[in-house]
């Protein structure tokens, strides 16, 4: 089965129709639009090409992920491309969804992350889809609320399995094998209020997380000396925000801290609590001292396996399409893989690459989106036979 090459001019028509829906998360920017739009145009497109096309309601109402499934022939393994339609917001920018062309480069909200990853899936799918069917089946996910809390793909991995997936993020042409998890935690110090000319019935709860904030330091610092992974380094904790007290006049009843675990494959939601909890234990020796903590959000590291069959599909269609051998590369921000493996489906990262995600001047290069595609188009006939 030999498939046609990607068309550049497909490719920056797809990308500046893409760029040009307004799909800012509006978890992240009150009021925003949202992917409703743009998931009605991948469905729209998916569908002209001949795929089965299903709208998955989310927890978010209005908000659907796209699924597309190309289905085999028989008897083969199922891939399953997975790219998020949302966008972070666009303050700073002159014209966010204009998506100019010039010099090789696309600009616009979204161009790199992730609009660039949706077109290279959906023109790898219609070269495949075109030149005859493979023998596993195509899962593409276009999903809702990676950039805050991935509800798209938490509600994929309900529904959908596949042999491996492929997460289209931008790589530069590269693939990524591993990247951190995090754990976002509540710290809470109690106090006893008093009016401030009465320490001997006051209790300073600000002072008492000066005390833990010591502490914190001294279990990073523990971090970097002992726990080490060959790729991602260490864990690591900051402090993020911090409130308390009354007014000037009254020791402060509370102080509640906001803090950052960023965490290495092997750290869990419970060693994590583990950790908080010792410094908390050894800090009540002080009868004075009282305090409370709560993880709020977790989300765990991920690395792809040594013998991952899906990362040796992306080395070959690299090593064919260039005659170099695929370069490996980390993530030290998290993605949505670690739901996919999680869910027990292998996978990795790879995608096209540019500037400034997130930034005023983002854009991405017409070339590698191309080249994504495909590349995608060899994994697929390569993983799907």
């Amino acid at each position: 089965m030999k498939s046609k090459a990607v068309d550049p001019e497909d490719a920056l028509e797809l990308l500046q129709k893409l760029i040009a829906i307004d799909s800012v998360n509006p978890d992240l920017v009150q009021g925003a639009a949202g992917e409703k739009k743009i998931a009605d145009y991948i469905h729209s497109y998916l569908s002209r090409i001949g795929l089965d096309v299903q709208f998955q309601e989310t927890a978010k109402d209005n908000r659907p992920n796209v699924i597309g499934i190309l289905r085999g022939s028989g008897g083969g393994r199922s891939l399953m491309l997975n790219s998020h339609m949302d966008t972070v917001g666009v303050i700073g920018m002159d014209q966010p969804f204009l998506a100019e062309f010039r010099e090789g480069r696309v600009h616009g909200r979204g161009a790199l992350d992730d609009k660039a990853g949706i077109a290279a899936m959906l023109l790898a799918t219609k070269s495949v889809q075109e030149s005859g069917k493979v023998k596993g089946d195509l899962i593409l996910t276009a999903v809702v609320d990676e950039e805050y809390a991935s509800i798209g793909t938490e509600e994929v991995v309900k529904e959908y399995k596949a042999d491996a997936a492929v997460v289209l993020e931008d790589t530069e042409l590269k693939i990524c094998v591993a990247h951190k998890g995090f754990a976002w935690i509540d710290v809470e110090t109690s106090g006893k209020a008093a009016h401030g000319s009465r320490p001997d019935l006051g209790v300073d709860a600000i002072v008492s997380m000066g005390r833990f904030l010591v502490e914190l330091g001294e279990l990073e610092k523990s971090m970097c000396r002992t726990s080490k992974h060959p790729l991602l380094g260490s864990g690591s904790v900051h402090a993020s925000t911090i409130q308390g007290g009354r007014e000037l006049s009254t020791y402060p009843d509370h102080c509640i801290l906001q803090l950052e675990r960023r965490t290495i494959p092997g750290e869990t939601e419970a060693s994590i609590s583990k950790e908080i909890q010792s410094i908390i234990n050894q800090l009540r020796s002080d009868d004075s001292f009282d305090a409370s903590f709560r993880i709020t959000f977790h989300r765990d590291a991920w690395e792809a396996g040594q013998n991952s069959e899906i990362v040796a599909a992306i080395s070959n269609g690299i090593f064919q399409r260039t005659g170099r051998p695929a370069e490996k590369i980390v993530d030290f921000g998290w993605q949505d893989s670690s739901i996919l493996q999680k869910a027990g489906i292998p996978c990795a990262i790879f995608g096209a690459g540019g500037f400034d995600a997130h930034g005023v001047n983002e854009y991405v290069n017409l070339d590698q989106v191309v080249e994504c595609a495909n590349t995608l188009v060899d994994v697929i006939k390569t993983f799907c036979c």
